[in-house]
């Protein structure tokens, strides 16, 4: 699966694209744009900005590979946990975003 997550308090908020759904959707229509699906999936009573917290996209190459564009500040230790949420059956592609897109407070 494709999708959005974020790490919040040291702990995974995964949010797969699941067909259909018409709230949060990036420009291309077929995944999430972190903005929009923040005010969705934030956690209860919190009133941070949607890249207040370290980010990444799960996403698959032209060629069918999976591939986790990330902040910096996403800890390694994360990746099996990342698979496991969007059901990953190989290794990802990692790919370490620095650029504005992923930015977060710690930046």
């Amino acid at each position: 699966m494709r999708g959005i997550f974020w790490i919040v308090k040291d702990e995974l908020l995964a949010v797969p694209f699941k067909e259909g759904d018409i709230y949060g959707l990036s420009k291309s229509g077929d995944n999430y744009n972190h903005k929009l699906k923040w005010p969705d999936v934030r956690p209860a009573g919190c009133r941070k900005p949607f890249d207040y917290y370290p980010r990444g996209r799960v996403e698959y190459t032209n060629k069918g590979r999976p591939k986790i564009y990330m902040n910096h500040h996403v800890d390694e230790r994360f990746i099996k946990e990342i698979m496991a949420a969007f059901e990953l059956d190989e290794v990802p592609l990692i790919d370490i975003d620095g650029s504005e897109h992923y930015k977060c407070h710690l930046d």
